[in-house]
C-alpha cells in the first residue's frame, strides 16, 4: 500500500455516511438528568476516518453508542447513509479498549464468532477470517488461545473479528488505551494500513493528540460535558503516515 495518499474512490464507495443532526442525550441522574451531550450537528463522509477526543466524560463514547443504534438519543437524530438509525446498524464492526475475548476458543474461533453470532456461512468467512489474521501478523497463532498472546496482539484479534462481515462502518471506543506506548504507536500504523486497503469509515475516539493526527482525515474536538464540537480539523498530511513523522 506504500505510496497511496487515502483510499481511492472504489473504495470510500464502500464505507457508510453517518449525520447527527442537533443531537443531545441526556442521563437519568439520582437527583436531576445529566446532560451528556449538547446539540450537535456533524457529518462524516463515505470512506472518511474521524477521530473524536475530549476530555473524560465529555460524552465521547455516548456518541459512538448512538451510532451503532445502541442508545437513542433524547432529541435530534442520527442517519446512516441516509436512514435514521433506530435500531442497532448490522453494517457496523465495533472494537472496544478491552479486547474481550472468549478464553476457551481459539484466536480464529475468536474471529468467527462474529460468523456464528450473524449466521453467516463459516465456509465463506473462515478464509477471510484467516486473511485478516494475516494482515495484522497473527496467521500463525490461529490455534492459539488468548491467554497466550499479548495485549497488542489480543486487540489485533479484536480488530479482526470487528471486520469479518466487510463493515462499512468501525466504531473503536479507545482501542489502544490498554496498551504500552510502543505497542500503541505500532497497532495505530497497523490500523492506518488495514483502513487505507478495505476503505470502510471510522469512528474512532482517542485522548492521544498524535494518534489522532496519525490516523485521521478529521479531528473533531469535543467539549467538557456537556459535550458540543469545539473544533473540526481537517489533516491534510500524505499518508502513509508514520508517527516519527508527526512528533
Amino acid at each position: 500500500m506504500a505510496g497511496r495518499n487515502s483510499p481511492g474512490a472504489e473504495e470510500r464507495a464502500r464505507g457508510a455516511s453517518v449525520a447527527l443532526e442537533v443531537l443531545s442525550v441526556e442521563y437519568r441522574g439520582r437527583r436531576e438528568p445529566v446532560l451528556a451531550l449538547s446539540p450537535l450537528t456533524l457529518r462524516v463522509e463515505c470512506g472518511e476516518f474521524v477521530s473524536i477526543i475530549g476530555p473524560s466524560g465529555c460524552g465521547k463514547s455516548t456518541l459512538l453508542k448512538v451510532v451503532a443504534g445502541l442508545l437513542p438519543p433524547t432529541r435530534g437524530a442520527a442517519a446512516i447513509n441516509g436512514a435514521s438509525v433506530d435500531r442497532p446498524f448490522p453494517g457496523a464492526g465495533v472494537v472496544f479498549q478491552e479486547p474481550v475475548l472468549l478464553d476457551w476458543r481459539t484466536v480464529l474461533g475468536n474471529v468467527m464468532l462474529q460468523a456464528d453470532v450473524r449466521r453467516l456461512d463459516r465456509g465463506v468467512y473462515e478464509p477471510r477470517a484467516r486473511d485478516l489474521l494475516r494482515r495484522v501478523g497473527l496467521e500463525d497463532f490461529a490455534d492459539r488461545r488468548p491467554y497466550e498472546l499479548s495485549g497488542g496482539m489480543r486487540q489485533r484479534v479484536s480488530i479482526c473479528r470487528a471486520l469479518l462481515h466487510d463493515p462499512s462502518l468501525l466504531l473503536m471506543d479507545e482501542p489502544f488505551g490498554a496498551l504500552d506506548a510502543l505497542t500503541r504507536e505500532q497497532m495505530a500504523e497497523d490500523l492506518q494500513r488495514l483502513w487505507m486497503d478495505l476503505g470502510m469509515t471510522v469512528l474512532f475516539v482517542t485522548h492521544i493528540i498524535s494518534e489522532a493526527v496519525l490516523l485521521s482525515d478529521r479531528v473533531l474536538v469535543l467539549s467538557a460535558r456537556p459535550g458540543r464540537l469545539l473544533a473540526d480539523v481537517r489533516v491534510e498530511l500524505p499518508r502513509p503516515r508514520a508517527f516519527r513523522g508527526i512528533q
